[in-house]
């Protein structure tokens, strides 16, 4: 056995460093064997990154599973039946590829390169195999372009606007905080390693507030847990600042050397006080006032923003509300006070840095409207104009949108289109792998090169493969450096190998010989201000004129009625219930779904379950005017009345009638970002008769 160094790509903000242990597996499946296949046997954290310290989580631990499980795949397959049966013949790489280049050359040629969209997103990729050779394909072909908003674009746009996506305070920092505001994130489920570094601040004194409509593990320990209704973060959140300006605990002096338009933020705020917001919100006033008087006295402190709120209607301008909030009290300028939300633009290199291919002038499709774009006959709303043809050739890759994407039975539907073609490259028999056309085998991070820079940790780690591909399973920038030589894009200077394509994205930072020599001799690098930079000491907004824009004007401009503007709660009579689908601590999106035993339930709180005679673990289906899922409910004092839980994620045959949460979320977008609104389904809950 060898033990090979590598660093955790996965959609997640610690980044783990890990040691790969890595021997000959006989036919067997024994160990040690001379003449045996050379495989990954297990995975273990390192201490090359400090902050994750040597423990990784429970997911990646068996991600052996993952890698030789009876779903990966192995070879490039072609269709060998009706749609989304799954059923396919195995081909050659040549076979597959050109048919690939056959039917792109024809589409372009009956409808034009804008019938092409490429469907991907790539929170568990690189530099390498995301955003580089890729990107070059698409753009040289004048494809369709995707606008990746299924996650993070209302915050995106937030603290772009506001702070020019400053970085935040880092994780490895909250230790020196008194108090931490964790909002709109379960770090337990999604982000391990802050776990014992809250715990250890708590136990230095540090209080701790938890801003979620779940009582999560860390909500339990919490001095106050704010369980808020889905959609009602904004008002919540201008309320807090309204109560820091009246109250006089506003730092004008900051404000006046620091932000624009405070003025203008303040009178939008006025309109929320804690009595309204919290009625709205449905919780406490008195508990509104403990988070304004925690808020206001204590320092240092520290927000920190998920996700969550930002899934809704309201998403980009709750995020921005709960962003200005040190601003507005002036909790910056010390170790351990401020926000944090994406660290990733630290590094200041752009994510297509190795793509040599400028974006062309293309329509811009929003990837969150994927049903309404294959089919729109079969979208509950209103169908979009498209302006230009339909789509016609979709290339899946580093997605699996049919569990990730809104509004699924449109989504499933236009898979189902006979006059479209299909190319997924995938690491596993996925629910959109069984509607491929063509299906080709993707590798795993330790089987290829990949040069990852982190969106929480504040470093960036370059690691080799640690074992060859399974099967006949290629990198990403094979694959796509492939198809340009074939349909003859390749331009001289393309990098395209690993070393080149690395070159290429470390040219593009501030410091590449710096950079170059780190990752070269210890496989990690750090930003030019180190990992762990105060704000407003160290890092200052990267707006244009370097101040703080509270009411950012194209934001202004985007969202309906003006930014900051409240939208009220979309339930009806005949749906009442809230859903929200927050990530299970087993799975990363929908990675590893494939590998949980246990029935996936729907959690409801009992007081909702009582008023519709629903028993603890009955069988139920939930519905609204987008589709049904059909599972056993799990009775939840966790869950707050009239909320109910869906894990995101899920495969198709983890549930009766084949039917995930994303059957029931609306392909609405949120105020800017054009995000996605998982969190605005409003359902029924019926036992099955």
């Amino acid at each position: 056995m060898r033990r090979v160094p590598s660093a955790c790509p996965l959609d997640c903000p610690d980044t783990c460093s890990l040691t790969v242990d890595v021997g000959r597996v006989g036919a067997d499946g024994e160990e040690d064997c001379s003449d045996g296949e050379e495989q990954v046997l297990g995975l273990d954290g390192s201490d090359l990154n400090p902050y994750t310290a040597g423990f990784i989580c429970g997911k990646v631990s068996v991600f052996r599973r993952h890698m030789y499980g009876e779903h990966r795949l192995r070879y490039p397959m072609v269709r060998d039946g009706a749609k989304g049966a799954g059923t396919f013949r195995r081909v050659s790489w040549d076979e597959a590829l050109d048919l690939i280049v056959t039917k792109l050359r024809a589409t372009i040629s009956e409808h034009g390169a804008e019938a092409i969209l490429p469907y991907t997103y790539g929170g568990s990729n690189g530099y390498l195999t995301h955003d580089s050779v890729d990107s070059r394909l698409f753009r040289r072909l004048g494809a369709s372009r995707l606008l990746r908003t299924v996650c993070a674009a209302p915050t995106g746009a937030a603290l772009k606007g506001l702070y020019g996506n400053m970085a935040g305070v880092a994780l490895e920092d909250y230790r020196h905080a008194k108090l931490i505001v964790l909002w709109g994130v379960n770090p337990s489920a999604t982000s391990i390693h802050l776990v014992p570094v809250i715990r250890e601040a708590q136990e230095s004194g540090a209080k701790l507030i938890v801003v979620d409509p779940r009582q999560t593990p860390l909500a339990k320990g919490a001095d106050l847990h704010l369980g808020l209704r889905p959609g009602t973060d904004l008002p919540v959140a201008l309320a807090l600042i309204h109560e820091l300006f009246t109250s006089g605990a506003a730092d004008d002096a900051f404000l006046a050397a620091h932000a624009l338009r405070a003025d203008e933020l303040r009178r939008r705020a006025s309109a929320w006080s804690l009595a309204k917001a919290a009625e709205i919100a449905g919780v406490d006033e008195a508990d509104l006032a403990r988070f304004a008087e925690l808020y206001r006295d204590t320092n240092p402190a520290v927000i920190r923003c998920g996700w969550g709120q930002e899934r809704n209607r309201n998403g980009g301008g709750a995020s921005a509300a709960i962003l200005a909030l040190p601003a507005v009290a002036g909790k910056f300028g010390v170790r351990g006070g401020g926000y944090t939300q994406s660290n990733g633009g630290i590094w200041g290199i752009p994510r297509d840095a190795a793509a040599r291919a400028s974006e062309p002038d293309t329509r811009a499709i929003n990837m969150n409207l994927l049903g309404q774009v294959l089919a729109p006959d079969a979208t509950a709303g209103e169908s979009p104009v498209l302006s230009g043809p339909p789509i016609k050739f979709l290339f899946v890759y580093n997605n699996n949108p049919l569990a990730t994407t809104p509004n699924q039975e449109a989504v499933r539907a236009g898979l189902m289109r006979d006059d479209l073609f299909t190319v997924v490259s995938e690491q596993v028999m996925t629910d959109t792998a069984r509607h491929a056309d063509v299906l080709l085998p993707a590798t795993t991070f330790l089987e290829h090169r990949e040069l990852r820079r982190s969106y929480g940790v504040m470093r960036m780690f370059d690691s080799e493969a640690a074992v060859a591909p399974v099967g006949e399973s290629r990198p990403n920038y094979e694959l796509f450096a492939a198809l340009i030589e074939r349909l003859g894009l390749a331009e001289p200077g393309d990098p395209t190998t690993p070393d080149e394509l690395v070159a290429a994205v470390v040219e593009r930072s501030s410091e590449p010989d710096r950079v170059r020599r780190a990752l070269v001799e210890r496989g990690m690098a750090e930003p030019p201000v180190g990992a762990t930079p105060v704000q407003f000491v160290d890092i200052f907004p990267g707006t244009p004129d370097g101040k703080i824009d509270l009411v950012p004007a194209a934001l202004d401009r985007e969202a309906p009625g003006g930014f900051y503007h409240y939208t009220d709660d979309p339930a009806t009579a005949a749906y009442p219930l809230a859903l929200i689908s927050p990530s299970l601590g087993a799975t990363i999106s929908s990675t590893f779904s494939q590998n949980l035993k246990s029935p996936v339930v729907v959690e409801i709180h009992p007081h909702d379950a009582d008023a519709r005679g629903i028993a603890d673990g009955a069988l139920v289906r939930v519905y609204n005017q987008y589709g049904e899922v059909h599972c056993p409910a799990k009775h939840s004092t966790a869950m707050r009345p009239g909320v109910v839980f869906l894990p995101k994620g899920m495969w198709c045959g983890q549930f009766d009638n084949g039917a995930t949460a994303n059957a029931l979320a609306p392909d609405t977008l949120s105020d800017v970002g054009g995000g996605a609104c998982f969190n605005d389904a409003r359902v029924e809950i019926e036992v099955r008769r």
